[in-house]
């Protein structure tokens, strides 16, 4: 098994020195490299929603039309004064009546409709050009390699002599 560092301390003994340089070779061929890349994207969209609507809380309808028909349903009964307590009372009550009836027929509430926008992330995959195997030719001998750009015709090349 050979040392690597035997190699470097006899070149620095001898003095003997590497050279190196840039040169051009001409590409044989460039072939493309594809690869999948995954893009998420947000698609949004408007959907229309059933919403119901409070109940009203009072009713004045309900509760004067109440009022007025407990008021005359009272005066009939007692005699005097308590002809007017009966009036009173039977307004009351019938105005209490007349609110929450008004208000339980109304129908419990309403429903109206109401957009809502809803998102979701969908996955949108593309195939690209990752790179381009590369043959090339330099001084009568062919080498391969990957490179992440197209190399045109030439390519730039550096190279290192070394003396054995």
């Amino acid at each position: 098994m050979k040392k690597p560092w035997i190699g470097v301390a006899l070149l620095a003994l001898t003095g003997t020195r590497a050279y190196a340089f840039e040169a051009v070779a001409n590409v044989i061929s460039a072939t493309p490299v594809s690869g999948t890349v995954n893009r998420p994207a947000q698609q949004c969209w408007t959907e229309y929603q059933q919403v119901q609507a409070p109940e009203p809380q009072h009713s004045v309808v309900g509760a004067i039309i109440g009022g007025v028909a407990g008021g005359l349903i009272g005066s009939r009964f007692g005699e005097g004064s308590g002809k007017v307590a009966a009036a009173a009372v039977g307004a009351g009550a019938g105005a209490i009546a007349g609110d929450r009836i008004g208000a339980h027929s109304a129908g419990g509430g309403y429903s109206t409709t109401t957009p809502v926008q809803r998102c979701q992330t969908v996955y949108q995959y593309q195939t690209v050009t990752v790179g381009y195997d590369v043959l090339y030719e330099y001084d009568g001998r062919r080498f391969r390699t990957r490179l992440p750009y197209f190399p045109g015709s030439a390519l730039r090349v550096n190279v290192s002599v070394v003396p054995r």
